[in-house]
């Protein structure tokens, strides 16, 4: 990796900074409510769909369980 390139990868701190102030901006900003409503499944078909790509999100976990956020193992 050349010199100019440390921010990049792994460790880019500069990205999680940005990411995290975009965050409690969005958090902070009383948005959360809606985005979770229109997140929501318009109907039984799309809720089976959401619920199979889950499962196979869990598949492909070590222990087939899904992590959360900071979550080791």
């Amino acid at each position: 990796m050349n010199t100019k390139d440390k921010e990049h990868g792994e460790g880019n701190y500069k990205a999680t900074q940005q990411y995290n102030e975009a965050t409690k901006k969005f958090v902070e900003s009383g948005k959360v409510e809606g985005a979770a409503r229109d997140a929501e499944p318009r109907n039984q078909q799309e809720a089976r769909e959401m619920k199979d790509a889950e499962q196979t999100g869990k598949s492909h976990a070590k222990d087939g369980e899904a992590k959360k956020p900071g979550q080791q193992g």
